[in-house]
């Protein structure tokens, strides 16, 4: 059974194992990220996590296994009246359906919290897995070019 559970001050160091590998962050960042990079990216998490209680981000536990990945559900930078999902596996548990079952959670907090706001995904363009995914809970590609530098597609779900 997967669990979301927010992430601790105390979880920098899963966090930082998962984000160094460079297979789970190809599509993210491009490469694995440094320490450094690691506890910039972790600081700015713990306050999104401090200012919502019902958003933010969250390891994913399997609780035969441990941590398989980390989630997130978010008010998206650009306009804070759609949610943002996103999700990161560990490479061992790609291809398996965990990707779904994180995905079905998210869009279930989602609506417990506001049921008829938008909900976007940002992906790399690249990354056909997680396009595959989104379109099978109903995302529309609504935009691919650059975004802050970044090659990026984005995905909607209209409510």
């Amino acid at each position: 059974m997967l669990q979301l559970l927010k992430y601790t001050w105390e979880d920098f160091y899963i966090y930082c194992s998962l984000v160094a590998d460079g297979r789970v962050m190809k599509y993210i960042t491009g490469e694995g990220m440094s320490v450094e990079q690691a506890k910039e990216k972790f600081a700015s998490i713990m306050q999104i996590n401090e200012e919502n209680e019902l958003l933010g981000y969250f390891k994913v536990i399997d609780h035969d296994v441990g941590l398989i990945g980390d989630c997130k559900l978010v008010r998206y930078k650009y306009d804070c009246s759609v949610f943002e999902i996103g999700y990161l596996l560990q490479h061992a548990f790609w291809r398996k359906g965990v990707g779904t079952k994180i995905c079905e959670k998210l869009l279930e907090r989602a609506a417990e919290i506001a049921p008829n706001d938008d909900i976007i995904g940002v992906i790399d363009p690249d990354n056909v897995a997680s396009k595959r995914l989104l379109e099978k809970f109903g995302f529309k590609s609504y935009f691919v070019g650059e975004e802050d530098g970044i090659p990026t597609e984005k995905l909607v779900l209209r409510k």
